[in-house]
C-alpha cells in the first residue's frame, strides 16, 4: 500500500475530506484525532439479545454442567427408588422429553449469542485496523522528518567544515 492509499484511507478514518489541507496538518489531525472507542458504548441489544447473552454465558459454564448433574441425579434417584409410584418410571421418557425440549431451546440462543460476539469481534478489529494505520502513518511521517533532519544536519556540519577550511587556509 503506497503513501498516498495510506493517507486516503486515514482521512476517511478521521472524516477529513479537505482536499487542501498540507501533510503537516494532516498528521496534526490525525494526532487529535482518537480512534480508541469502547465498542460497547454504542451497543444497543433487545431483551432478547440481553437474555440470550446471559443463557450463553450460564450454559457454557460449570454452574451449569453441575447443577444440570445434580438435576439428573436427583431424578434417576427418586424415580428408581425413593418414589413409591414413580412419575417417570424407568425409560425416563419425561426425563428424555425434558432434555430434548431444554436442548431445542438452548441450542439457537447460543448461536444468537455467538452471532453478536462475531460482531462485537469485528467492531474490535476495525478498531485495530484504524489504529494500526493511524501509527503507520505517523511512524512514516516521523521517519521522513528524521531523514530531513538528519540530512538538514549533515549540510551544516559540510558548511561548517568548509567554512573551517577556508579560515585555516587564509
Amino acid at each position: 500500500m503506497t503513501k498516498n492509499e495510506k493517507q486516503l484511507l486515514a482521512r476517511k478514518i478521521i472524516r477529513c475530506t479537505d482536499e487542501e489541507i498540507d501533510d503537516e496538518h494532516f498528521i496534526h489531525r490525525l494526532l487529535e484525532e482518537s480512534t480508541l472507542y469502547n465498542i460497547y458504548e454504542d451497543d444497543k441489544t433487545t431483551l432478547g439479545q440481553q437474555a440470550a447473552d446471559k443463557l450463553a454465558s450460564f450454559a457454557g459454564s460449570w454452574a451449569f454442567v453441575i447443577s444440570f448433574a445434580v438435576f439428573l441425579i436427583l431424578w434417576i434417584t427418586a424415580n428408581l427408588w425413593l418414589l413409591k409410584q414413580p412419575f417417570d418410571p424407568y425409560p425416563f421418557i419425561l426425563l428424555n422429553l425434558i432434555l430434548s425440549c431444554i436442548s431445542a431451546l438452548q441450542a439457537p440462543l447460543i448461536m444468537m449469542s455467538q452471532n453478536r460476539q462475531e460482531q462485537k469481534d469485528r467492531k474490535r478489529s476495525e478498531g485495530d485496523y484504524k489504529i494500526n494505520l493511524k501509527s503507520e502513518i505517523i511512524i512514516e511521517d516521523m521517519h521522513y522528518k528524521l531523514d530531513r533532519i538528519i540530512t538538514a544536519q549533515n549540510e551544516i556540519k559540510d558548511s561548517l567544515n568548509n567554512i573551517n577550511k577556508d579560515r585555516y587556509n587564509m
